[in-house]
Order: structure tokens, then C-alpha cells, then sequence
């Protein structure tokens, strides 16, 4: 009885141990495109493409950094950047969460018609919207400006959907209807009821809403028309040379500086998801 017992705590720990090493190898294959960006972004153009390739950080970090900053405003076209997806996921969370809670929680006339309608929307690609947007845009009068960039993305489907299956979950009835007995109206029921319950949802909209706007180059491309206005994305974009002339490591190190402010959202984000989670296991 007593080898049985051994034999089984051995096959168990033999498990665990391979799952170990699986897990160890996929964070390794998971942060070595990371690594290969910084360093390749210390190293010049012809180091890049040298052989073997070097697997040590090299000494042209600061010259790349200057030549950066002397072919494009990297720190305005990240200003701009951050306008724009931080005002996006502001109020892609509100109207998003707002719109899910009434999906979620309230019984109305032709609701599942309109949820259908918005799945039906969420399939369509965005590319094969963006001839009528931007010629709705050019009539508003918005052509050239950020405007064009934020309201457009102030509310999709997608975070709808999300969040309305997040909160059937979530929120339990009896918390609503305890509400409504105390006096609570919509917005109260919303804001002091809903919103608390649906934190870790919210950060990861958010998270998620951060990221798409802030890597989106194709509508950036096409609405501003302006140059003081383009993003960091389409900035980079213009690194690009001609006839073979690109600097690569001045390109990787715009692309490194790029990734800090996701760096950033993400941990503030998942560390606001964990928190979340953990303060409602304890309740």
C-alpha cells in the first residue's frame, strides 16, 4: 500500500514537473520576440542583418534614439496617440457598459431584435466601413481632425457583447431589485450597483479597447489629413525608406519606446483584475 501511494505521489510530481518545463518553454517562446526587439534596436542597420546574428545587446541604442527623435515628433505624435485612446476607452467603457447593463438587466420591447442586430453588426468587417465613414466624416467636417478618430470608436458591439455577458452573470437580481426597494433609479442602480460588481470586466474592456486604438494605422492614415495630428503609428510609419534605405534600428527602437505605454495599461489593468477578483472571493 505504502509503494502504491509512492509510486502515485512520484507520477504526479513527474507531471507537474513536465508541466513546468511546457510552461517555461512557452513564456521563453512567448518573450524572445520582445528580447529581439531591444536588441536589434541597439544595434545599427548593417549589425541587424549580420551573420550570425548577434544575440547581445550592441552599443548604437542612444545614436538610434537621436536619429528618432530628429526624423519625426515622437513625442507629439504619442501625445496624440494617448488623446485619442485614452478618450476612446473612456467612453467606450461608458457607453458600452451602460448599453449592456439594459441588455442584461431590463425587460423592453423588441431587445432581442436589437441585440441581433447589433451581433449582426459586430460580424461585419471594420475595413468595409471605412468609404461611408470617411465620407460622413468629410461632411461633418471632421476630415484632419482627432474628432474623426474618437467619436466614430466612442461605442462598438463588441464591447457591448462583452460586457452583457459579463454582467448576467455578475450581477445578481436580488441586488437590483434590493436597490429599487431603497429608492434607486436607473442611473443609481447603474452607478452604485452594477459598476462595482463588473470592475474586472471593465479593466479588461479597457485594456483591450487601449491596445486596438492605440495599434490602429489604417483610419489614423486615411482621416488625418493634418500633420501635426498623426499618431505614433503613422509616424512610425514614415521611418520607412525608400529604394532600400531604412534604417532598421532606428525603426526597432521607435517601435520599443512605442510598446511603454501598453506596457503600462496592461500591468495597471491586470493588477485592477486580479484585485478585483480576489476582493470577491473573500466576499
Amino acid at each position: 500500500m505504502a509503494s502504491l501511494k509512492g509510486s502515485r505521489q512520484q507520477g504526479s510530481r513527474q507531471r507537474g514537473i513536465a508541466l513546468h518545463l511546457v510552461l517555461i518553454v512557452g513564456l521563453l517562446l512567448s518573450v524572445f520576440p520582445f528580447y529581439w526587439a531591444v536588441i536589434m534596436s541597439t544595434h545599427s542597420s548593417t549589425e541587424i542583418f549580420s551573420y550570425p546574428p548577434k544575440l547581445l545587446p550592441g552599443s548604437h541604442f542612444a545614436e538610434n534614439v537621436r536619429n528618432l527623435f530628429d526624423n519625426i515628433d515622437f513625442f507629439g505624435s504619442m501625445g496624440n496617440s494617448l488623446l485619442v485612446a485614452g478618450s476612446v476607452t473612456v467612453l467606450v467603457l461608458f457607453f458600452d457598459s451602460l448599453a449592456a447593463f439594459v441588455f442584461a438587466k431590463f425587460e423592453f420591447p423588441g431587445r432581442r431584435t436589437l441585440f441581433a442586430l447589433m451581433m449582426a453588426i459586430f460580424m461585419v468587417p471594420a475595413q468595409m466601413a471605412a468609404i461611408p465613414q470617411f465620407v460622413i466624416m468629410a461632411k461633418i467636417g471632421w476630415i484632419g481632425s482627432m474628432t474623426a478618430l474618437v467619436v466614430p470608436a466612442a461605442a462598438n458591439a463588441f464591447g457591448i457583447f462583452w460586457m452583457r455577458q459579463y454582467m448576467k452573470g455578475a450581477i445578481h437580481d436580488e441586488l437590483l431589485d434590493a436597490s429599487r426597494i431603497d429608492g434607486a433609479g436607473f442611473l443609481r442602480q447603474y452607478w452604485h450597483v452594477a459598476l462595482p460588481v463588473v470592475r474586472p470586466g471593465l479593466a479588461f474592456l479597457g485594456i483591450f479597447t487601449f491596445m486596438g486604438q492605440w495599434n490602429d494605422y489604417a483610419w489614423p492614415l486615411i482621416a488625418l489629413t493634418n500633420p501635426d495630428n498623426v499618431t505614433l503609428q503613422v509616424a512610425l510609419s514614415q521611418l520607412n525608406g525608400t529604394h532600400g534605405t531604412t534604417d532598421y534600428g532606428m525603426v526597432m527602437t521607435g517601435a520599443l519606446l512605442a510598446l511603454v505605454p501598453l506596457l503600462i495599461v496592461f500591468a495597471v489593468g491586470a493588477r485592477q483584475i486580479v484585485a478585483d477578483l480576489g476582493k470577491g472571493a473573500i466576499r
